[in-house]
Formats: structure tokens, sequence, C-alpha cells
């Protein structure tokens, strides 16, 4: 499998170095963080002097032995070099059976620098604070970027291999396939994967047909505004039984496995975020095309999606913007930075444009508005508002800044 450096995530590795607290690499199953935190171990052999590096990978026969957690805990003692530098890597961590005490053990000695990553059916973002005692700092991995996909297949046709991005997605694994269907395959079966290991082991379900037709319904169903009530009304209208406190549950197990994300809505003018109705986004766009199939492709909720990501890639908070009647795709918060953008396919029809700018024109603060739309043209601005292509967008995400 061709790989390629992630500058951005690695980069937070590399801010973390020498830490007291625990770095855990989350994310959706086969997302690359394996690969991530062995470039990790790359760029501490060739930058960090008097190392001793203990990298256990625990899927090796090699550390068959290491299965159980005082084995793992005395390997990593004697491992340890007194006046070295001591980084402790374990990958698929949670192979060994009571790793957490194992960790914790090494980690309130403070005799390494200590970086986990593992299923998440054992490393939960919601998780971590329970199952270690120390302080822990999460480094969440997506799948790939529209610009991660330009540098691994080496294009620079951006509107032809967006086209191509829309309809692969960003799980890295499936483009080793060379024929949409195995690669649907590759990704269908890791969401099934996850759905089975992550969920309904885990936390001991006992209908999987309800859980499995709550899950094809919010991928069906991302990027509208949704509530566990509607959802439920929805699913009963179908013959299902299910509850409105289940679908709760469930939603939060699909965010906790990385499936499903959750962007609440905020009143602009009252200043809160309301209760009632949320939007959903997936982890990546190639999951929904893999369960549900390519019949009804949607761009414009599909659009949402990847700009979604792609905010939170660059290290933004993002909500739902409400505005008397008026809704604004989302607003993109990152310290004392804020910036409002409207999302769309076509915006080539004056009543379509007028859609999307009313709203941002509504908005008297000075803070930056932005639509990002699939327009193929060079950027231009109305009334202050930038227009940007959404293929030119995504594909300079690795400066990392909007405006």
């Amino acid at each position: 499998m061709k790989i390629i450096e992630r500058a951005g995530y690695l980069n937070k590795l590399i801010d973390c170095i020498g830490t007291p607290d625990i770095k855990v690499v989350t994310g959706i199953r086969r997302c690359g963080k394996s690969i991530l935190i062995s470039q990790f171990s790359d760029y501490l052999k060739k930058n960090t002097k008097n190392l001793n590096l203990v990298y256990i990978d625990l899927q090796q026969l090699d550390y068959l032995k290491l299965l159980e957690y005082q084995s793992l805990h005395d390997f990593c003692i004697r491992q340890h070099r007194k006046n070295r530098n001591n980084v402790l890597i374990i990958d698929e961590v949670q192979l060994c059976d009571g790793f957490e005490k194992a960790i914790n053990s090494l980690h309130a000695k403070r005799i390494y620098d200590i970086y986990l990553t593992g299923s998440n059916a054992f490393l939960l973002s919601s998780d971590l604070a329970t199952l270690f005692t120390g302080r822990t700092i999460e480094i969440e991995v997506l799948p790939f970027s529209f610009s991660e996909y330009l540098e691994y297949f080496e294009r620079n046709d951006i509107q032809d291999a967006f086209d191509d991005y829309f309809r692969m997605g960003g799980m890295p694994g499936s483009y080793e396939y060379h024929d949409e269907t195995r690669r649907y395959d590759y990704i269908a079966d890791i969401y099934h994967t996850i759905i089975e290991r992550d969920l309904f082991q885990k936390y001991k379900l006992r209908n999987r047909k309800e859980l499995m037709q709550l899950s094809d319904f919010m991928l069906d169903n991302i990027s509208n505004l949704t509530s566990p009530h509607s959802i439920c009304m929805e699913l009963n209208k179908d013959h299902s039984a299910i509850t409105e406190k289940t679908v709760s549950k469930y939603i939060s197990y699909l965010e906790r496995s990385f499936i499903l994300y959750m962007a609440s809505r905020y009143d602009l003018k009252g200043k809160k975020y309301l209760s009632s109705n949320s939007k959903y986004f997936a982890a990546d766009h190639g999951i929904r095309y893999a369960v549900l199939g390519t019949r009804n492709l949607d761009y414009g909720r599909t659009y949402e999606n990847m700009v979604y990501l792609e905010l939170r890639r660059r290290g933004y908070d993002v909500y739902i913007g409400k505005l008397y009647q008026k809704e604004i795709d989302f607003v993109a918060t990152r310290q004392s930075e804020k910036v409002y953008i409207q999302v769309s396919d076509d915006i080539s029809q004056e009543k379509t444009f007028q859609r999307e700018y009313e709203p941002l024109l509504a908005i008297k603060d000075g803070y930056p508005k932005i639509i990002i739309a699939r327009t193929r043209h060079s950027e231009y601005r109305y009334e202050g508002i930038r227009i940007v292509d959404l293929a030119q967008w995504l594909a300079e995400s690795k400066l990392r800044v909007l405006v």
C-alpha cells in the first residue's frame, strides 16, 4: 500500500513530545492510525537524541507473551533505560487484557512518554477519562481529506479528481482496489465490523436489527435537522418498535465509534445552544455510499458533509447557526476566529444564490462570511461575501485557514 505523510496529524503528535500526558490516537477503524504512529516513531528515531524507543505492536506474534497486563507492564519496566529519553508506543493496546492497569502504573512512575492506539471498542474517546487515571491528550484521526487524496494519487486535475473523490471517499485502504464494487465492499466490511464488535458486543445489545435500521437511517439523513423524537417517529412508520430513549442511546454509541459526528444548533440572536434538532455527519461520505448505494447521491448534503469534516480537520468547532427563521449551514469557531459558511451544490440560478446569501447578509457583525459551492470558477466576492469553489477550497486544506 502506498503511504503518504499526514503532516497535520504528525505535527500534533510532535507538539506533544515530552508532555506528561498519555497520548491516545483515536478515529474510525482503518483511517490510518497505525501508519501514523509508525511515521511518528520514524520521526523520533531521526530527531531525538539519546532515544530509547519501546515500540510494541500487539498484533504481531513477536509480542504474544505481552497480551496480559502484568507481562506487558514487566516487559516495559525491563526495557526502560536510565538517563535516556524513554518513549513507549503501543499499537492495538486493547489486545492486552487489562491494559489500562499496566498503562496507569507506568504513567504513575513517570518513566515513559506514552503513546497509544487501539480499537474503538476499547478506546472510545468518551472512555478515556475512566480508563486512565492520568490526563490524556486525544489526537483524533479522520479519513483522507481531498488534498490528501490528490497527494496520494498524484493528481493536479482538481475538478476531475474531485468527481472521483466524491464517489470514492477518504478511507485509505479502499484505494488499493481498482474496482468500485470492491472498494465499497471493503468500506462496508469496516462499517459492519464497527457495528458488530465496537457496538453490539461491547454494549451487549440485544436487537441487532434495530441498531442497523437506526444506523442506516442516520447515514441516509446526514446534514438533515433531526432529533431522537423525529427519528423514532420515522422508524416507527416502518413498523419498528424502537423507543425514543433507545434512539438516543444508539446515536451516542454511533458517535463514540466515530461513525457519526453531531453539530448542535446555536441561536445567533439569543447567543445560546438549542436543545431541539441537530445535524449529524458521517465520518466519511464513502461509508454512506458503500452502505446505502449510489442511486441517490444527493450532492448538496454530501458537500455539507465534506465541508463539516474539513472544518474539523482544520481545528474548528462547528455548529449550525439559527438567526430568526433563517439557517446558516455552519458557524466555525477557533479561539478568537469565527466564520459563517453556506454550502451549496449549484448557485448558478439567481433564486438559489439568493437563498444562500440572504442569511449571511442578515448577520450584522464583522466576522467573515463564505459561500462554498461547486462553481468550477475562480473565487469572487458578492456584498463582502467570499464565493469559493468547493474543490478548490478543499484542495487548499493544507493552509489550515479559511480567510
